[in-house]
């Protein structure tokens, strides 16, 4: 069996994988150029939608997985980050909120009815692998994290930028993310790396974080491909 890689070159081959991300997909780089319609900004936030819905799911499904308490604790924050504490918070919550501001009733969202097939495939896959896959593999597939927060930033400063007519509330969900993804980023990391102590757990943490960049830019092809058809 191959020698295990240090945590800098594992780190690495993690890292390497940016390329991957989907802040380079033409339907992103439309969204920051402020070409894209008001309809497609809204396909896009109902079909995002059901991929924030289904964070929890995945993560509910890692702490199925974990037998080790510690990870336990720190990890069950996230899915009170995304559906808080009682109804009217958190992240889905704020997801809900941008979706009113872009035109769309909060029953259509709620209801999937925009929500494309090649999208619920892609964000069932994801949360497929969590439940069905060793526990820190699925830690490791949202080491996207670390990949985001400019990414965030830049939506943020453009959105508010190119397209005035969204109400500023609608951005609740990207200014609380931008809070807690940089620090998220890290600790991921730093799990994932101290839970792969051998080459084949190494080579199946990057493999999932790969898978869950090919997840990502599925959702945003099947949006792309539909673009401006629906809602």
């Amino acid at each position: 069996m191959s020698d295990a890689w240090s945590a800098e070159e594992f780190t690495a081959r993690l890292r390497e994988l940016r390329t991957r991300y989907w802040d380079s997909h033409p339907f992103h780089l439309r969204m920051h150029a402020g070409t894209l319609t008001k309809d497609e900004l809204r396909s896009w936030a109902a079909n995002r939608w059901y991929y924030q819905r289904c964070i929890p799911r995945k993560d509910a499904a890692i702490l199925a997985n974990c037998p080790d308490p510690d990870v336990r604790r720190v990890w069950r924050e996230r899915i009170v980050w995304h559906d808080g504490t009682k109804p009217g918070e958190g992240g889905a919550e704020n997801w809900l909120r941008m979706a009113e501001a872009l035109g769309l009733s909060r029953d259509e969202v709620l209801d999937e009815r925009h929500v494309l097939p090649g999208v619920r495939f892609a964000v069932d896959a994801y949360v497929t692998f969590a439940r069905t896959r060793p526990w820190v593999e699925a830690v490791a597939s949202g080491l996207t994290e670390m990949f985001s927060h400019g990414l965030m930033s830049r939506r943020l400063a453009d959105m508010r930028a190119r397209y005035p007519w969204i109400a500023e509330e609608g951005f609740a969900y990207f200014t609380a993310r931008l809070a807690v993804v940089s620090g998220e980023g890290r600790s991921t990391l730093d799990l994932v790396v101290r839970n792969c102590p051998t080459r084949e757990r190494q080579e199946a943490a990057v493999a999932a974080l790969a898978f869950k960049c090919d997840v990502l830019r599925a959702i945003l092809d099947t949006v792309d491909y539909y673009s401006g058809t629906r809602p």
